[in-house]
């Protein structure tokens, strides 16, 4: 019992890091295959036009959040290269956020912040944490 009380921190982070991934890639997984990337650009399209937004920032937004949640949620998922999936996740946080407060000023963020806060949870926490990853099997 003693080995596995040594790694409730490690366990947090990795059940942290697995769970994230899974949000993004099933997220970035409807955008890309269920739903498709013409008709995942068009719902996004129709409640920003009018806004000032040119078009092509709207389906290069769409395109680059919905590959970075598909790829970045399965390499989350393993560990691997999960700080530089991290960072491009939050990248898609905070587009996502700014195309979501142009279509509405009080939008609902109940989507948004659970993923945001274990990003931030996975960022803050000390790197000796992430230890059950492939990151660490390759690179330490």
């Amino acid at each position: 019992m003693e080995i596995i009380s040594e790694y409730h921190a490690e366990m947090a982070a990795l059940f942290a890091r697995v769970f994230l991934g899974l949000l993004f890639f099933f997220q970035g997984y409807d955008a890309v295959v269920k739903i498709g990337m013409r008709e995942s650009v068009e719902a996004i399209r129709l409640p920003l036009q009018g806004k000032g937004i040119p078009d092509l920032m709207i389906v290069l937004g769409t395109w680059f959040n919905s590959y970075v949640e598909l790829i970045c949620g399965a390499l989350l998922i393993f560990g691997l290269f999960q700080f530089a999936s991290m960072y491009l996740l939050g990248i898609t946080l905070l587009v996502a956020s700014i195309g979501f407060g142009i279509h509405t000023a009080l939008w609902d963020t109940k989507n948004v912040m659970p993923r945001l806060l274990l990003l931030i949870f996975l960022l803050a926490v000390p790197e000796h944490w992430h230890l059950f990853s492939i990151d660490t099997l390759l690179f330490r």
